[in-house]
């Protein structure tokens, strides 16, 4: 069989590692290749020139390699037709497809084109052999999908010790007021599962707690984790509250995004797990002056479980398999100067407006705008959201803040268009006679009952405008939102009370830091690489790790839910078995051409 083999790259600036004058020089020397040809970036294909081509040079079977060859098959297909010969011998050697990136990129990508001329499925000729497996389990990240893979695995009678970096588990949902489409409340989705993580006494639960290192090997590792100093004695405290009554510190609550204040000593918030108090030791006065002032919870405590010249200490766990679900961020929107964010008060971020819009926010689920008031500790005026507030009379909902844009994120961000349309029922909901503005580029439904919610949406009143809004500007005390309508193709300009940033998700803090120690690659946004995006998206190059929910990608919590129970089961699988796979990245390019041709050879 004759062979052509065509590189096309779909992505802009090589920004995945490959070298590809080398892989088309490797692809020239392979058996039963006649022509090689590097097309370059979104080349213009004619499929007549290529079937006139593909004829002259005998060709039956067409290898496009490249970092998403899709892009190019149907011309490919077409010219095999016109040419006469058989459309269905096109073959792709997707780069991306099996997460080609870090140091072995380009002998990757070879040995995916190798595989494609030799008509052998990659994942059939990349197959690690197997070694024993620890049954127990490390979590990192304890997130609705940490939350939920330790469930499954521990449920499976299995040891899993969780880690997550903060004073408790539940993430980003755990200060969320609704989930969409279906509007149920997500505390009371997700409370129920940390209790459950809480309880359970194959759970090893480490809050404010984090990895330091990992090393091994598949199947056999060794996790040193630090446990930083909570100051409390997490059995003894019963969260009584008297030792934050007591304590003189205010500073900006993280569990409340910001708009509300709690103490040095605090619980993140009153459904935590555990439930109980750590300290702040950044803002805690005892700690910072190296005991010489302050000191008042210590003395107030009834259960004497304060000890705030605690440290922290240091353990090794030895597990079989690694899941990584350290979640996200969100963009900072004071990058984008343009909406005023940081400079008009009652211009608020995605997260902020949720937990304005909750129950047990600082007004109480009230959606109020911000009122100037005099802080008499702090000897200041500053912008502050109080219960007795005035309700907005007009609130506009900005999509795509930071996503589908070169100059910031280039990706979607998949969850913003649902959670905007969540806001402005919620908006309609409290406040029926608030005028609510959405200002979309393209409304992206793509769940299951999506569409039928952006449709609910329309008909509950909001005004919902195809364009993206150019800037958010105030007059007079009056805030103005100014855009785009392409489907009337004019500049629409609203006075509004409210802004509401829809801002897209970035990769979690430190990720970085994380893929270096754990040997897995990064994709050029950020977002942990999967070792195979259609047939193995949980797994990844680094055999026993595992990725789990939004640390891979943006995704809903359906999604994300489904990916940690995937994981649980690969987990639960070797866990079970007492064997495993050894990495796909300790598999060298003579490795798998060598498989590639002996599946070949018996088939």
């Amino acid at each position: 069989m004759k062979i052509g083999v065509y590189v096309c790259r779909a992505g802009g600036e090589a920004d995945d590692g490959v070298n590809y004058e080398s892989v088309v020089h490797y692809a020239a020397n392979l058996p039963q290749v006649e022509v090689v040809r590097s097309m370059g970036v979104m080349p213009k294909l004619d499929p007549e020139a290529l079937a006139d081509e593909i004829a002259a040079e005998g060709l039956e079977r067409i290898v496009i390699g490249g970092d998403s060859p899709g892009f190019f098959k149907p011309a490919f297909t077409r010219a095999m037709a016109l040419a006469g010969r058989e459309p269905d011998e096109v073959r792709l050697a997707s780069f991306r497809a099996y997460g080609v990136g870090g140091d072995p990129a380009t002998d990757r990508a070879k040995a995916i084109v190798a595989c494609a001329v030799y008509g052998v499925p990659f994942t059939l000729a990349a197959q690690p052999k197997d070694t024993k497996w620890n049954a127990a389990a490390l979590v990192i990240g304890g997130g609705i999908a940490g939350i939920q893979a330790a469930l499954e695995i521990a449920d499976g009678g299995k040891r899993v010790y969780l880690v997550e970096r903060t004073g408790t588990i539940g993430g980003h949902m755990a200060m969320f007021d609704k989930t969409f489409p279906t509007l149920d409340c997500a505390a009371c989705i997700l409370t129920p599962k940390m209790v459950a993580v809480g309880q359970h006494e194959m759970i090893d639960l480490l809050t404010y707690s984090e990895v330091e290192s990992v090393t091994g090997v598949p199947g056999a590792y060794k996790a040193t984790i630090l446990r930083h100093a909570r100051r409390v004695d997490e059995a003894a405290c019963v969260a009584c509250g008297v030792c934050s009554d007591v304590c003189p510190v205010r500073v900006p609550s993280e569990f409340d995004a910001g708009i509300a204040e709690r103490k040095a000593i605090y619980i993140p918030f009153p459904q935590a797990v555990p439930n109980a108090y750590l300290v702040d030791e950044a803002s805690c006065t005892y700690v910072q002056t190296n005991g010489q002032k302050c000191g008042a919870c210590r003395k107030k405590c009834p259960k004497g479980c304060i000890d705030l010249d605690g440290h922290g200490d240091v353990m090794q766990v030895e597990v079989g398999s690694v899941i990584v679900a350290t979640g996200y961020e969100t963009l900072d929107a004071a990058r984008l100067d343009r909406y005023g964010y940081g400079v008009h008060p009652n211009v608020l971020t995605a997260l902020e407006f949720e937990r304005l819009t909750n129950a047990s926010g600082p007004t109480g689920g009230r959606i109020v705008t911000k009122t100037l008031k005099h802080n008499k500790r702090k000897k200041v005026d500053e912008w502050v959201f109080d219960r007795d507030g005035a309700p907005p009379k007009s609130v506009a909902i900005i999509h795509c803040v930071g996503s589908r844009d070169s100059n910031y994120n280039a990706y979607c961000s998949r969850v913003c268009c649902m959670y905007s349309l969540k806001f402005a029922h919620l908006v309609r909901e409290k406040l029926p006679e608030a005028e609510c503005y959405e200002f979309y580029i393209d409304m992206r439904a793509f769940g299951k009952g999506y569409e039928a919610f952006f449709e609910r949406i329309a008909e509950e009143g909001t005004v919902i405008v195809r364009g993206r809004s150019a800037s958010v500007t105030e007059h007079d005390g009056q805030m103005y939102v100014k855009g785009e309508d392409i489907l009337s193709d004019s500049v629409l300009e609203f006075p509004v009370d409210m802004v509401l940033l829809a801002v897209g998700l970035v990769p979690a803090e430190r990720s970085d830091e994380l893929a270096a120690m754990l040997g897995v690659p990064r994709d050029a946004d950020g977002w942990f690489t999967e070792a195979d995006y259609n047939g193995d998206p949980t797994g990844t190059q680094r055999g026993g790790v595992y990725v789990a929910g939004v640390c891979q990608g943006p995704k809903d919590i359906p999604d994300t839910v489904a990916q940690a129970s995937a994981v649980a089961a690969k987990v639960l699988e070797g866990a079970i078995t007492g064997r495993g796979l050894q990495s796909l990245g300790s598999l060298t390019l003579t490795d798998i051409e060598a498989r590639a041709k002996s599946l070949v050879s018996v088939s």
